[in-house]
């Protein structure tokens, strides 16, 4: 992982980098980024958004799972970015998570802002913490693993 500044990912680096696409892109905006150290991003939560149609109706609340997927895209990000030579064609797999609390229901109109920290690698595995926020206040937390792995293997 190199010290060097590097500018903040763009819309055209999140694409590059995450294999998602709407309705499933959880990342809208990279917001800091420290190579290696940590990455922040967010995620504005809409009425709009899919989910909502059936969780739960007349009392929208965002899935616990798809808060862990937006933090999981985050680290994929911070992962892709804080590496040395870029991604080509291998691809970043979420492989576990440990620890995970969720601790206040997201609804329409809260901005998640996610932060992955703590990078850690060994061979193709990362570890790393995340957390994500709304107003300051922490709503969800986790340890994360992913795997960097070839297209061509899956």
């Amino acid at each position: 992982m190199s010290d060097t500044v590097r500018p903040l990912p763009n819309i055209r680096d999140i694409f590059t980098l995450l294999p998602h696409r709407y309705p499933f892109l959880m990342v809208d905006r990279v917001i800091e980024f420290q190579p290696g150290v940590l990455l922040r991003a967010i995620k504005n939560v809409t009425i709009n958004e899919p989910f909502f149609q059936g969780h739960f109706p007349g009392l929208p609340v965002m899935p616990g799972v798809l808060i862990l997927e937006a933090m999981a895209q985050t680290g994929g990000l911070f992962i892709g970015q804080s590496q040395d030579e870029p991604l080509g064609d291998r691809v970043f797999l979420f492989s576990g998570m440990d620890n995970v609390r969720f601790r206040k229901p997201v609804v329409p109109g809260d901005q998640l802002v996610l932060t992955c920290t703590e990078a850690r690698r060994k061979f193709n595995l990362w570890k790393m913490r995340a957390m994500a926020e709304v107003d300051g206040r922490k709503v969800a937390e986790a340890d994360l693993s992913a795997a960097v792995v070839e297209r061509s293997a899956l």
